[in-house]
């Protein structure tokens, strides 16, 4: 289906070279662009400035294809640059390995039309004209691509607000969510981060007629995002300062905190900087934290609860996701509520335990490490916009026991004696209920963890996470080790949940 096209006034060379970034932002693999328009139209810097923006090299040599018909890129994903001025025929396109080419990466065609009937019915139409004394840029394509590009438009009319519209963009990182993140900059300034959060989709019911993101509580908007920030900034801690907001769009425009992290260049733990991390958080659990939280005026964030609703449909993940993978098979109804019955008498033992601000993700993708400073100002923390009020337990299990990367048990045992010893030293501090709420925490978070990451898998075609499920399966092990749960190990146990499998 065609969706209306969208049009882009390009006063200058500059402002192509701005459009071929917005491009580069929005583009995927797979995706084929045509770009059209007579000799001196600006196809070449256009393409040009798309393949620096994905390669994140701004001085990067990309000559003209006319003779070669095609060079190749390695970016972000391969990208291939074809000139079809010169083609003989439409055969030629086999000799190009341009059918490959398609598939394994996104390509800029020139002079598109001599390609025949070749492009696939996917591709987007880029047209540029002459208009008065610029030119301007027609964009079609089918729904999903137009989506795609207009947010990426949205963005760059959303730097212009912030008078930030002549910045240079680059890709920073995606997560397993729909947000997106890109470092801006302008001359003479400190680079910043543009965050694109969308308007959450709730997806289908999936259980008492509600969809999974209600009953786990996942943010709805960025607002969530502006008022933890602000909680936090209020507290003293180190999050990023918001230059300018869109609530309604999803943009935000935030201070980059820096790209040091708390692991090693081979991505192993840095014992010290868990250890800081942990007494920041201690220190952050030991504060009175409010449950309603002003984004912007008249705008008002309530941080849900972790309940146990939350909780279980978490869980959950495990038996819908894990098992089926790992057993060719989906979980039959006796197994689901023999799974549930443990959950919910292991879930018995914490409740009424201690509660606080519970952040989520506490673990190193989401903490940077500022060495010139001191205390707790080293740490700078980002990504807390799905934050709850739940067991303090939740986050230190988040860190110690990090999704991302292999804790070795010594830096985990150093990590909570940290966090025990700051928790001890401010007051009256009940260990052994924290210790059971943490591996219980532990053992929940890593189940759900099984299941995201095949389902991200399996669903998203996002294979890069399973080399994690090793890790996860030692962390759960650690956790089920706590006396308090050995009906639950042991049930793990009886399922072979714990046992290395290939997918």
């Amino acid at each position: 289906m065609e969706a209306s096209p969208i049009e882009v006034v390009l006063d200058d060379e500059a402002a192509t070279r701005r459009l071929g970034e917005d491009l580069a932002m929005a583009v995927r693999p797979g995706d084929v662009l045509a770009l059209q328009g007579d000799l001196g139209a600006g196809k070449s810097t256009l393409a040009r400035a798309l393949i620096r923006a994905l390669a994140d090299d701004a001085a990067l040599e990309v000559p003209s294809p006319t003779f070669t018909l095609v060079q190749s890129y390695d970016t972000r994903f391969p990208v291939h640059h074809f000139d079809l001025y010169r083609l003989g025929s439409e055969d030629e396109l086999d000799e190009l390995g341009f059918d490959e080419a398609i598939a394994d990466g996104a390509a800029l065609v020139e002079w598109p039309e001599r390609a025949g009937d070749r492009l696939p019915a996917t591709a987007i139409s880029v047209e540029l004209v002459h208009e008065g004394e610029g030119r301007c840029a027609r964009i079609s394509g089918n729904d999903e691509t137009l989506a795609r590009i207009g947010r990426s438009r949205a963005m760059r009319v959303f730097l212009e607000t912030a008078g930030w519209g002549h910045a240079q963009r680059r890709h920073l990182t995606g997560d397993a969510s729909a947000r997106s993140y890109e470092t801006v900059w302008l001359e003479g300034e400190a680079a910043r981060i543009l965050m694109n959060s969308p308007p959450l989709a709730m997806g289908p019911p999936v259980r008492d007629g509600r969809p999974y993101a209600e009953i786990a509580h996942t943010s709805k908007t960025v607002a969530a995002f502006v008022a933890i920030d602000r909680a936090l900034r209020e507290a003293g801690i180190c999050a990023p300062e918001i230059y300018a907001q869109d609530l309604d769009k999803g943009f935000l425009l935030i201070e980059h905190l820096g790209s040091t992290g708390v692991l090693d260049a081979e991505r192993n733990p840095i014992r010290e900087r868990y250890v800081a991390a942990a007494e920041l958080l201690a220190d952050l659990h030991g504060r009175q934290w409010r449950d309603r939280i002003e984004a912007a005026p008249g705008v008002i964030h309530e941080v849900p609860p972790f309940d146990r609703d939350a909780m279980l449909i978490e869980v959950d993940l495990l038996v819908d996701w894990y098992v089926p993978a790992v057993t060719g098979q989906p979980a039959d109804d006796n197994l689901r509520a023999r799974y549930r019955r443990e959950w919910n008498a292991a879930l018995d033992r914490i409740e009424g335990s201690e509660t606080t601000l519970m952040q989520r993700d506490y673990h190193s993708p989401n903490l940077i490490w500022r060495a010139e400073r001191s205390g707790h100002d080293r740490l700078g923390l980002i990504d807390f916009q799905d934050a709850l009020i739940g067991p303090t337990a939740y986050d230190l299990a988040s860190l110690a026991m990090d999704a991302r990367a292999t804790v070795p048990r010594d830096v985990e045992q150093a990590t909570v004696d940290a966090y025990l010893a700051r928790r001890h030293a401010s007051g009256p501090f009940d260990e052994a209920a924290f210790l059971e709420a943490y591996a219980l925490m532990a053992a929940q978070r890593n189940s759900k963890i099984l299941g995201i990451f095949v389902r991200l898998h399996r669903r998203d075609g996002k294979p890069g996470y399973l080399k994690h499920l090793p890790r996860i399966r030692d962390y759960l092990r650690r956790a089920l080790a706590h006396p308090a749960l050995a009906c639950l190990r042991a049930f793990y146990e009886q399922q072979g949940f714990l046992e290395e499998r290939e997918l």
